[in-house]
């Protein structure tokens, strides 16, 4: 096929028709300053909360094509900080995070879906003591110069080993670990 551009009206119509059909690429971030990763559960009736420090969040999103998006977060575990220095080193220990041998946790997503209302889900698989389990985290997104992902999922630590031996049973520790997290984004 041979085309030819005798105009700068049909080389400016030629260009503007191949970006038409370009795929949209989604914005590329790393995590700011600022970002917090935050843990909730209870213990014999009595909630806690605590946070892993120095997670790491790489995230390419665009809201209006999601095609193409990925979440990537790294959690280093031996961090994790409940604010009771005996549950701290009980959290590191095999029966829970087992840090001397699974010394991070990681989440993926590349399936992104509009909740509506700002509301986005990101379907993606947590890893976690050696286990990998499907985990969706609902968030909302704030744009701007420097945007900012809110977000929360449900962790259901026993699929994971986490709480295992005397910790297993669930009127002492349920089951289920809110996880809820605010990542401020700049641009990569």
């Amino acid at each position: 096929m041979n085309i030819k551009l005798t105009t700068p009206a049909a080389v400016a119509a030629a260009l503007a028709g191949l970006m038409a059909t370009a795929p949209v690429l989604a914005a590329d971030y790393v995590q700011a300053p600022g970002s917090v990763l935050v843990f909730a559960t209870k213990y014999d009736g009595e909630v806690f909360t605590g946070t892993f420090p120095g997670f790491d969040t790489k995230l390419s999103f665009d809201p209006a094509k999601l095609d193409g998006s990925r979440l990537d977060v790294t959690i280093p575990l031996a961090g994790a900080k409940s604010g009771n220095s005996d549950r701290d080193s009980t959290l590191q220990g095999p029966d829970f995070f087992n840090v001397g041998k699974f010394a991070q946790a990681k989440y993926s997503a590349t399936t992104f879906r509009s909740l509506g209302n700002n509301q986005y889900a990101a379907d993606g698989t947590l890893e976690l003591r050696g286990v990998s389990k499907p985990v969706t985290l609902t968030f909302t997104w704030t744009p701007g110069a420097q945007p900012v992902l809110s977000g929360k999922a449900t962790v259901k630590r026993l699929d994971f080993g986490v709480g295992g031996g005397d910790w297993t049973d669930t009127k002492t520790i349920p089951n289920e670990t809110a996880i809820s997290t605010k990542v401020v984004l700049e641009a990569k």
